[in-house]
């Protein structure tokens, strides 16, 4: 099951996925209430931090 990069809850709908927008290697997911609420997310890789 995928998880939020932000907060770590399990995601099924209602979500988005999408590469590190610095380094391209990471995928990113995001729940709706942690985009909605503009929680920020570290990637993995990079360590860029986004809204």
């Amino acid at each position: 099951m995928k998880k939020c990069t932000s907060c770590g809850t399990e995601v099924s709908k209602g979500y988005t996925e999408f590469k590190c927008p610095s380094c391209g290697k990471s995928v990113i997911i995001r729940c709706k209430a942690c985009r909605v609420l503009g929680t920020r997310y570290t990637c993995n890789e990079c360590g860029f931090a986004g809204p």
